[in-house]
């Protein structure tokens, strides 16, 4: 799984996930790792790091009425993930404020942002698999903030991009989020279907390729030692229910 390795590649020190659902992508998080998780409807099926705090709210709630930094412990963001809402303006809010409190050496994730086609890209839902116009979110970032740099991997099935070169004091995005949201918000899929890796800036998901754009380890501990540790962790609540009735099916009568 692409960001497993990326976690035990750049071993960060603090990780923000937006949309953490069943933790199937924090649990990804290596021991150490001090973690904010952030979805109004949170169900964690996975086990989770122990420095791991979960929000069950709305990211833009999180943000109303929390200071990042300080929930990290007064330390900035190192790695973020957003994977809430698929709608493009909750994307680009998410990464705004994650950006506020991140250093320039930080990367944030975006997820579904490279679409398979107009059904899935859209914004009203219609198809199982189904990724919404987040990838009007890289065109918003390439346009207002062309400082950064994003860059949108094809890993399967509808993409990741990256972000780096992150600049914590800028207000650009603040300064025009309402305006750049009504006019990428009618933008219609088929406006960049022709050019689309062009457009979003596609690049391999493979992982020689991904580990040339990453920037150095945040931590030097050994990723072996992390992976060990990440394996002896205390399994959830559900996935102990789940083995009590799993074993009860076994139990002959």
């Amino acid at each position: 799984m692409l960001l497993d390795r990326i976690q035990q590649t750049l071993r960060p020190r603090t990780y923000v996930e937006i949309g953490v659902r069943f933790g199937t992508s924090l649990q990804l998080a290596l021991p150490g790792t001090t973690c904010v998780g952030i979805d109004p409807a949170a169900e964690l099926r996975y086990p989770v790091p122990r420095r791991a705090e979960v929000f069950n709210m709305t990211s833009d709630e999180f943000f109303a009425t929390h200071d990042l930094c300080e929930v990290l412990g007064n330390r900035p963001v190192d790695i973020a993930f957003i994977d809430g809402m698929h709608w493009f303006e909750y994307a680009l809010r998410d990464f705004a404020n994650i950006e506020a409190a991140c250093s320039p050496g930080s990367v944030v994730f975006i997820h579904d942002c490279y679409p398979i086609d107009a059904a899935s890209a859209a914004r009203e839902r219609t198809t199982k698999l189904w990724s919404g116009d987040v990838w009007k979110t890289i065109l918003a970032l390439r346009d207002l903030r062309p400082d950064l740099d994003v860059v949108t991997l094809d890993a399967k099935p509808t993409g990741l991009a990256m972000v780096t070169r992150l600049d914590p004091t800028s207000t650009a995005l603040a300064e025009t989020m309402d305006a750049a949201i009504e006019h990428y918000m009618d933008l219609p899929y088929e406006s960049i279907a022709a050019d689309q890796a062009a457009v979003l800036n596609r690049a391999p998901a493979d992982w020689e390729s991904v580990a040339a754009l990453l920037p150095p380890p945040f931590r030097a501990t050994s990723s072996t030692l992390l992976r060990a540790g990440r394996a002896f962790r205390m399994p959830t609540a559900a996935q102990l229910r789940s083995r009590t009735a799993r074993r009860g099916a076994l139990t002959p009568t």
